[in-house]
């Protein structure tokens, strides 16, 4: 199947909330368990492991697209050649499941369509409606620029942190145990807020 075209119809985005900045406070689910509301989907890598160059996390997030807000839960496994990435609705229900070997990304919705794209920002704005960032995710997260592209960096971790690059505008709201805890990603009309709750490796 050619890159970009999906097999079937686009899906519906997240579940809708009242506000895009109401995070449901719930406790994320194992890996195992949120693997299995993907029944459809391939499991995820089995947690803990050692990730070279990577991370793990899980949290919860909130986007707003135009006057649309939604918001979620979201599993992230991170290495330096692939990606597997979960997000689920505030009550647990699979939205999508993202991957990336190397440089081939796939997206998989609860309901078995199946996405594939060169990057994980056209993949998602296919199949959900809105852009990740991906790729610069990865170290933004981290509270750091992705390196060998422009980038601004202001702040702090005590007095706030700012970054900019590839368009958006990055703002760490909180810090905790010295890594980021509260951000906000802003783009045009496009805003997702994230909070980790849980940092491995």
């Amino acid at each position: 199947m050619p890159p970009g075209k999906a097999r079937t119809t686009k899906p519906s985005p997240i579940r809708s909330s009242a506000s895009s900045t109401d995070f449901p406070v719930v406790r994320f689910a194992p890996a195992f368990a949120l693997a299995a509301l993907l029944g459809a989907c391939a499991s995820l890598p089995e947690a803990g492991g050692p990730l070279p160059g990577g991370f793990e996390l899980s949290g919860r997030v909130a986007v707003r697209h135009g006057k649309d807000p939604a918001s979620g839960k979201i599993f992230w496994r991170h290495s330096d050649d692939s990606d597997e990435l979960l997000i689920t609705s505030p009550i647990g229900q699979g939205i999508a499941r993202i991957s990336r070997e190397r440089d081939r990304f796939r997206l998989v919705t609860g309901d078995k369509q199946e996405y594939h794209a060169a990057d994980a920002e056209s993949l998602t704005e296919q199949a959900l409606g809105w852009p990740l960032p991906l790729a610069g995710l990865a170290d933004w997260v981290q509270a750091r620029a992705s390196p060998g592209r422009p980038a601004e960096m202001s702040g702090d971790a005590d007095q706030g942190m700012e970054l900019r690059q590839d368009g958006w505008r990055i703002v760490y709201e909180e810090f905790q145990g010295g890594r980021p805890h509260r951000m906000r990603l802003t783009r045009e009309d496009l805003e997702i807020r994230l909070i980790v709750d849980r940092w491995t490796n």
